[in-house]
């Protein structure tokens, strides 16, 4: 498309591409960007600028980094995929009664793209991530899928192995060639008994089955799969052992797909002197497709989403269609799978301590104080992420430090998140004694400032812990609405008034900790945000 009103949209799409495909993420400059991308280095400047403003992409110094809040453009096609809902929970069921890796992939052109995965921890086990693409020629999933393929179907991945025979492509699995006729026997014999087996495919040692999940016109639109170690099972071990339990997931998983859910009003686009505007636009785009019925939207129902002229929806709809993000039957649009490489799998499976580690880094420049997240580890606080501040006088925690929950203000706030019973008995097992003169320890006076606490919403505390030592804490909140972390500040006491300290670092607490549950309840959405 040779329209200059798009190719911000295909140039910021190409950044993102880069990104995702670093192979030190870690470590990326703009001038990295340049060589990835052969974009001059003040277009990839805006569209840094513009990924920033929008939260997709963070830079501390020079580096620049994928930000949670990127997983919303996957979650758009994921909402809409019909095979997600419930799908992580129903694998990981899966999973836990199997004894056994399980994954759930959808075709994407000639590859096969994870939309769920629930491992079982052991010292070899498979560490794909939602999102990552595999060739279809080195996996059960992709013998699946081939047993639909037409000529066009085959000329295409014929093209694409001519272009790269070691399918160096694929980044998630080492370089191997397959011949088209093993490829071929492969599908056929998949197609004949109605499964698929992966012996070894993907990887030395690795073994796997999988059936296919069907539509309701019987069309293959995701694989089932389970995967093993040949220290455990033989290829044809693992599939006397799990087919007929995968068989009766599938049928579940094709019977239990409801209508989506509806669109989700999506957010306006970004604006700013530093913004490219058809950028912003054509992802503000990408967002209102979450949640479209699986057939898809039409221009005007996502001009009303998103608030733009029907004439810039529709050409963003047909740069993303070009670019192979989008798909189109008639009027109606919808996401396709290739949208999860836009740095889904690099941010797959988040640990919570990562997720708050930027926000604490604002929260620290913002007050100029150390800030810190623990969590309840039976009667104690543990420090899972900080970052301090130095000065002559300063709090000095490290990570894995534990104090008693209750003289502390994070301790209080993570017991007030806890049904009444739970809390008094963890009280009675704390066995409070003093630490300064200052320490609450009645169990009563306890159970009333734990009550204040929840209602509240925040807990203050003024040497209990330690003589000289003030602290302000909120709680972190998982989507459920759970309590699962606390958020604090530490300073000096000092002369200024226990209020005074409160009001002045309440609202910059409250800032952080809506920041950190944003990105947790994008990541863990469809994904799994991993807690201490």
């Amino acid at each position: 498309m040779s329209d200059d009103s798009v190719r911000p949209l295909q140039r910021g799409l190409a950044v993102l591409r880069a990104l995702a495909a670093a192979r030190e993420p870690e470590q990326v400059r703009a001038g990295d960007l340049v060589r990835a991308t052969g974009l001059a280095r003040s277009t990839v400047d805006r569209v840094v600028a513009t990924l920033v403003s929008l939260g997709y992409v963070r830079q501390q110094g020079q580096e620049l980094y994928l930000a949670p809040p990127l997983m919303e453009l996957g979650n758009a096609y994921l909402s809409t995929s019909g095979l997600t809902h419930e799908a992580a929970a129903r694998a990981a069921r899966l999973a836990r009664e199997l004894d056994e890796s399980v994954s759930l992939a959808v075709p994407d052109r000639d590859g096969v793209r994870f939309t769920a995965q629930a491992t079982r921890r052991r010292a070899m086990s498979v560490a794909f991530r939602i999102g990552d693409l595999l060739p279809a020629e080195r996996c059960a999933a992709g013998l699946v899928f081939a047993t639909a393929w037409d000529e066009a179907d085959w000329a295409r991945w014929r093209e694409r192995t001519a272009a790269d025979p070691e399918g160096t492509g694929f980044p998630a699995v080492a370089p191997h060639p397959v011949a088209e006729e093993e490829f071929r026997r492969g599908a056929e014999r998949a197609r004949r008994q109605g499964w698929a087996l992966d012996d070894q495919l993907v990887e030395p040692g690795l073994v796997a089955v999988a059936v296919p999940v069907r539509g309701d016109d019987g069309t293959v639109r995701g694989a089932l799969s389970a995967v093993s170690h040949t220290s455990r099972h033989t290829a044809q071990g693992l599939a006397d052992a799990v087919l007929p339990t995968l068989r009766e997931e599938a049928a579940r998983l094709a019977a239990a797909d409801g209508p989506a859910p509806a669109a989700r009003p999506a957010t306006r686009p970004v604006t700013g002197p530093v913004v490219l505007q058809s950028l912003a636009r054509g992802l503000a785009v990408l967002r209102a497709l979450d949640g479209a019925p699986p057939a898809g939207l039409p221009v005007t129902a996502l001009a009303e989403a998103t608030g733009l002229p029907r004439t810039t929806v529709y050409r963003s709809l047909r740069t993303l269609q070009n670019e192979g993000y989008v798909g189109a039957d008639g009027p109606l649009f919808r996401p396709l799978p290739r949208v999860l490489e836009l740095g889904y799998a690099r941010l797959s499976m988040p640990a919570f301590a990562d997720l708050a580690q930027p926000h604490l880094r604002d929260l620290v420049t913002r007050v100029q104080e150390s800030a810190s997240v623990t969590v309840l580890d039976g009667t104690d606080i543990l420090y899972v992420a900080r970052v301090p501040i130095t000065r002559v006088m300063s709090v000095d925690i490290t990570l894995g430090t534990r104090f008693p929950a209750y003289p502390t203000a994070m301790g209080r706030v993570l017991l007030a998140g806890l049904p009444e019973p739970e809390r008094d008995r963890l009280l009675t097992d704390s066995a409070p004694r003093a630490l300064t003169p200052h320490t609450v320890i009645d169990p009563a006076d306890l159970g009333r400032i734990l009550r204040q606490v929840a209602a509240d919403g925040h807990a203050v505390i003024d040497e209990e812990l330690e003589e000289g030592l003030r602290s302000v804490a909120v709680p972190l909140r998982n989507p459920a609405g759970r309590t699962v972390a606390a958020l604090n500040v530490a300073q000096h006491s000092g002369d200024t008034p226990l209020e005074a300290t409160r009001d002045a670092l309440l609202p910059a607490l409250r800032d952080a900790a809506a920041a950190i549950e944003a990105d947790v309840a994008i990541a863990d959405r469809f994904d799994t945000v991993r807690y201490p």
